[in-house]
């Protein structure tokens, strides 16, 4: 069984010819859905059955995809969130990412949401426990590979399932510049990695929480990629 068979997504779309779209496809690919069409049958659902993902139309009827994505997350911080958003405004981007997974714009291919989704999955429903393993170390960095939690110079970072996995990518290149289409491929399993601000906007989100507690810990090289300093 795979990480995503058997999981659940909560599909939050207005436009019914989409969520039935998203549906039927997510449902052909052995996920389990539950559709709603407002913020407030949103949370009616997710308080019944606790989903795995959230795939949320940032527009919504009765409110802000966003604001919901954060009420989700609070009363489930394990849970998914992939944002829909027919806009493409670096500012709602950034401000869906601050707490969400990834990012889909419309109009979008089917198979790249199922992909998405499985890809976000992989990362915060793994297939098995993982056995004891030894941290990952790097300068004052240290990254426990069994509780998925990050400290560096002895004082606990709390990441998203997206930023520990592309910090832990980083990690495990050592000081060497990963290229951006690399970082696509193994952190969020683009299969076809296209232009795309995502990985620019996780690794401010890194930077931003590692950085007051020393000195800057990753580099960028222009045109190239990023690694660790």
């Amino acid at each position: 069984m795979t990480a995503h068979e058997g999981a659940t997504v909560l599909v939050v779309e207005d436009e019914p010819s989409i969520a039935d779209v998203l549906t039927i496809a997510l449902r052909y690919h052995r996920f389990e859905v539950m559709a709603a069409g407002t913020v407030r049958a949103a949370l009616a659902l997710a308080e019944r059955t606790r989903p795995d993902a959230a795939l949320l139309d940032v527009m919504l009827p009765d409110g802000d995809g966003r604001a919901l994505g954060r009420e989700l997350r609070l009363r489930q911080p394990e849970l998914a969130v992939v944002f829909l958003t027919a806009r493409d405004a670096p500012a709602e981007i950034v401000g869906a990412l601050g707490f969400g997974d990834d990012y889909i714009t419309k109009p979008f291919n089917i198979d790249e949401v199922v992909a998405r989704i499985t890809a976000v999955l992989r990362r915060t429903r793994p297939d098995d426990v993982l056995p004891q393993r030894p941290p990952l170390r790097y300068g004052d960095l240290e990254l426990d590979e069994t509780t998925y939690s990050v400290h560096r110079a002895g004082t606990t970072v709390e990441l998203t399932p997206t930023e520990y996995a592309l910090l832990r990518f980083l990690v495990r290149n050592g000081g060497r510049i990963v290229p951006k289409e690399q970082l696509l491929r193994h952190v969020w399993q683009y299969e076809h990695p296209a232009e795309s601000t995502v990985v620019e906007t996780y690794i401010s989100y890194l930077r931003r929480k590692l950085e007051p507690l020393g000195p800057p810990v990753i580099q960028t090289r222009r045109g190239v990629g990023y690694g660790l300093a």
